[in-house]
């Protein structure tokens, strides 16, 4: 029997119980209520007339108010004549009355007046009982049947109850069980039901679909190795190393390179914990450290490789997927990239050495240049037109820039090789900062530029070296003079915060744009557009010079209203006199 049809069936019989039973509880009460209304209507009336007649009777007869209350209710009583007999003792009743009226004196009547009047309260007495017990069968048959019919509708109720849900819910927690199978990819799972309903045509649907579902599974198993091998040889054969991780952290696969540089094999780590594997291995240790961070590790690592120390960029490429049917993505896993910087750091130290050495030549020949300019300027040697003036003075200039170029280059040369030699010691901010405003002032009047110097007050020694924090500030004014229009005002502070003196130069220039904002202290970097020269170095080498000494510089600009630089440094617990 399908769903549809034990439904209608089961609900509609308990439907049709419950509507017989309502139409037997109504036919029933309204047969007692009929009994009821006969008991109380017409014979309770004959006895209650009876009463007072016999009340009458007992009373002063010569009376005319007895006589009118008798005659009243013999009246009513011929009008409710219900029962056999009743009429016979009615019309005995009136007999006896009229020959009483005749003649009140004689007590034969008056007897025959009470013995009517005793017979018919008898007679509807009798009828009261009569019909008290024929409502009672009624009632007794009523309660039989509407308990009987409640009984059958609790029975049924109590099948539908137990059976029915049972009969539902089964069918639908296998069928749950096994479609969760299949989305695990059990695609052998079948449904077995021997039912003749709608889920036994349900059951054939899903073995049907699980049937081919495990044909193509079984069809592409085949090809997905195939892709299996082919993506393992793939990356077997990258020539940088690369490992992969799980959601889990542990070890997916590692490439031959990447077993190479952690003189591992394959057979004891893949499948096993990262950080297992890690306690027995520093260097593995080393390259699944951070690995929240997706950025590239900015220093390289040195690792002991092919018979000589190299030198590898980490990054790490977190693994995501969005499931189907889903909308949030799902960390997979993480794969760790190793890419060989060996070449170029080598050529990076070569291009070091090769700028040391330039630089280093280059200043005994511009500095005898630039003694020679000094001597042609000397009038004691002769006088020199307008013309050679003139070629003097941008000889002057490009001695000065070449100058400038070079310091840069050897300042480089110091950072990248780590030999930044600093002597930090108490000194006095203000002191650094008029010296790099005497230093720049000449660069800001050709500009018509003027500073505004705010000191805060009792401001304390800071610890630095002199000659690199005044390099610093003198090249961010020389900065803040490029970058502004004629006229305007840089504004320079030198304040504190904490344990720390800041040195804050603000000019009023176009400003930086945001997505520059995080390149400005790269080396070489200029922003794109910028007409200005300078070789992009200054703001690096700033960087490098004011880290060294435990310090930090920052920027804050808003493009069109102009950029702020901040040196901050650690202040000294010594006070001036």
């Amino acid at each position: 029997m399908r769903i549809k049809t034990k439904l209608f069936t089961g609900i509609g019989s308990l439907f049709l119980l419950i509507v017989f039973l309502s139409v037997l509880a109504g036919y029933n009460i309204s047969q007692l209520s009929d009994d009821s209304s006969n008991i109380l209507s017409n014979n309770y009336s004959s006895v209650k007339y009876a009463i007072e007649m016999l009340a009458a009777l007992n009373g002063d007869m010569d009376d005319s108010s007895v006589l009118r209350t008798f005659e009243h209710n013999l009246e009513l009583q011929q009008q409710n004549i219900t029962e056999i007999g009743e009429k016979n003792s009615t019309h005995a009743l009136i007999e006896d009355y009229n020959r009483f009226k005749e003649d009140t004196s004689d007590s034969t009547y008056y007897s025959a007046l009470r013995e009517d009047l005793l017979h018919i309260i008898s007679l509807n007495m009798e009828t009261i009982q009569k019909r008290s017990n024929i409502a009672g069968g009624t009632a007794d048959n009523a309660i039989k049947w509407i308990t009987a019919g409640s009984i059958l509708c609790l029975i049924m109720a109590l099948s539908l109850l137990l059976f029915m849900p049972r009969n539902i819910a089964n069918p639908i927690h296998e069928f749950t069980e096994s479609i969760q199978n299949i989305a695990a990819r059990n695609y052998s799972e079948r449904v077995i039901l021997r039912r003749n309903d709608e889920f036994q045509t349900m059951a054939v649907a899903f073995n049907t679909m699980a049937e081919k579902l495990q044909e193509y599974n079984s069809s592409n198993l085949e090809r997905v190795l195939a892709e299996k091998k082919r993506i393992e040889a793939l990356v077997d054969n990258i020539q940088e190393p690369v490992i992969g991780l799980d959601e889990n952290s542990n070890i997916l696969f590692m490439n031959n390179k990447a077993l190479q540089i952690t003189n591992l094999q394959k057979e004891e780590v893949i499948g096993k914990p990262a950080q297992e594997i890690a306690a027995k291995n520093d260097l593995m240790q080393t390259l699944i450290r951070d690995l929240s961070v997706t950025k590239p590790s900015s220093v390289p690592l040195k690792i002991y490789f092919d018979n000589k120390e190299s030198y590898f960029q980490k990054e790490i490429m977190p693994m995501n997927i969005v499931p189907t049917g889903e909308t949030s993505a799902q960390h997979i896993g993480s794969v760790i990239f190793l890419k060989n910087i060996t070449s170029l750091k080598e050529l990076d130290s070569a291009k070091t050495n090769l700028m040391a050495t330039v630089s280093h030549e280059l200043k005994t020949p511009i500095s005898s240049i630039k003694m020679s300019t000094q001597l042609l300027e000397n009038k004691k040697i002769g006088s020199l037109n307008t013309e050679q003036s003139q070629l003097i003075e941008s000889i002057n200039e490009d001695l000065e820039r070449l100058l400038n170029i070079v310091g840069e280059l050897l300042n480089m040369t110091q950072i990248e090789t780590g030999n930044i030699q600093l002597s930090i010691i108490p000194a006095n901010p203000r002191e650094i900062l008029d010296y790099a405003v005497s230093a720049t002032k000449v660069q800001a009047e050709q500009k018509s530029i003027h500073f505004s110097t705010i000191y805060s007050e009792q401001v304390p020694p800071v610890l630095a070296d002199r000659e690199k924090t005044a390099w610093v500030l003198i090249n961010l004014i020389t900065n803040a003079i490029r970058y502004s229009h004629e006229g305007s005002t840089i504004y320079l502070t030198v304040s504190t915060k904490g344990d720390r003196v800041l040195f804050s130069v603000r000019d009023t220039g176009q400003g930086i744009l945001p997505e520059y904002r995080e390149k400005i202290f790269e080396r070489y970097f200029k922003v794109p557009g910028s007409n200005k020269s300078g070789t992009g170095l200054g703001l690096s080498i700033s960087k490098e010079f004011i880290e060294a000494q435990g310090g930090k510089i920052s920027l804050r600009s808003e493009y069109g209203e102009g950029s702020e630089f901040t040196v901050s440094l650690n202040k000294s617990e010594e006070r001036f006199i």
